[in-house]
């Protein structure tokens, strides 16, 4: 079964030059894959709903109906939580750049997007409250600062910890869709 949140951008398998490889740029995708700790922890949610839905059918079995309802509806919950967790992210179209994070998911138009760039600050680490020095990719839109929003990518998310290169290559595969659609 083919899961479309987890496809890349195929450039990174090739080594062509090409910027923006997609034949339908409409479509929203990542232009990056998912890190290792995100996939782990959703594969690990995951894993513990197998679980709580094995626990549903025992409880179905041997006792009330409604007891395995709300089991059941503990590992749907786990689930979609998990799927969530594999959709965060930033996501980038012709349409324009779309940060999805876990309760909430923000869209910006390219022609609302002043400026994207790497900067040097504070960052998070792993999305917990402690910062550590690194680097985060910033969406300045029109008229506003770039610190009223949330950086899109930092080098110590879940999705680049330990891993500058590909930090380094989201960074610039973002920095070139805003680039080719800022100008239209």
């Amino acid at each position: 079964m083919p899961l479309p949140f987890l496809t890349a951008d195929r450039a990174f398998d090739a080594d062509d030059d090409v910027a923006l490889p997609y034949d339908d740029r409409d479509l929203w995708r990542r232009p990056y894959r998912p890190g290792p700790w995100r996939v782990g922890v959703a594969a690990l949610m995951l894993l513990l709903a197998s679980f709580v839905l094995f626990a549903a059918i025992i409880i179905a079995a041997t006792d009330s109906l409604s007891s395995a309802g709300v089991v059941f509806g503990i590992a749907v919950v786990a689930i979609a939580c998990a799927l969530r967790l594999l959709r965060m992210g930033a996501w980038v179209s012709a349409h324009g750049v779309r940060h999805v994070s876990f309760f909430s998911t923000r869209t910006v138009a390219w022609q609302q997007v002043s400026s994207v760039r790497t900067v040097q600050q504070p960052v998070r680490w792993l999305g917990l409250p402690r910062t550590v020095q690194g680097q985060a990719l910033l969406l300045v839109r029109q008229g506003r600062s770039a610190e009223t929003s949330p950086p899109l990518l930092t080098t110590h998310n879940s999705d680049f910890l330990g891993r500058e290169d590909a930090f380094d290559r989201a960074a610039d595969a973002v920095e070139a869709w805003a680039s080719e659609y800022r100008r239209g």
